[in-house]
């Protein structure tokens, strides 16, 4: 059961390493942002959408208030959904409510563990609150267990920039 669990975040985290960064300029230092991935493959293009497609959408298309929504609809009905909480907590990242972010991570990471997908976007997440040392410690364990992932390597970049200025 737990290997179909990760048969099916396999395409998740294919996706989100081809995927790449948004990036914005903050204060004139760039940063990176997660990204929520493509559907998986495993959908039908025929298939209504559902909740999960429809947040990874909005969220790409920076509607991070719907794509909370569907995340949140999508979570709500199948509570072991570590993609759906993965997106969930990216979501409220970018509206700024960290709390919630905080506990959408914890159910993933009870889900998953500490894979380099979760270690990557929950180290951003402590990035944009100037946590810096949790940053830290995220962002290198994602890059121990995954040292080729241009996002992390592009968000620990960014984590160096932040902590020179201070």
């Amino acid at each position: 059961m737990r290997l179909g669990r990760i048969a099916r975040l396999a395409p998740l985290a294919a996706a989100l390493a081809l995927a790449g960064c948004i990036t914005a300029e903050t204060a004139g230092v760039e940063t990176t942002a997660t990204v929520a991935s493509p559907p998986p493959a495993t959908r039908s293009p025929d298939e209504p959408k559902d909740d999960v497609t429809l947040g990874k959408e909005h969220f790409r298309a920076r509607n991070y208030g719907l794509s909370e929504m569907h995340f949140r609809r999508a979570v709500e009905r199948a509570k072991g959904d570590a993609e759906a909480w993965l997106g969930l907590a990216a979501s409220y990242d970018q509206l700024k409510r960290f709390r919630l972010a905080d506990r959408a991570y914890a159910q993933a990471l009870a889900i998953i563990g500490p894979t380099p997908e979760l270690l990557n976007n929950r180290g951003y997440s402590y990035l944009l609150r100037g946590d810096l040392t949790k940053a830290s410690r995220d962002l290198s364990e994602a890059q121990a267990l995954d040292p080729d992932d241009e996002r992390i390597r592009n968000n620990l970049k960014a984590l160096d920039a932040r902590a020179r200025r201070r």
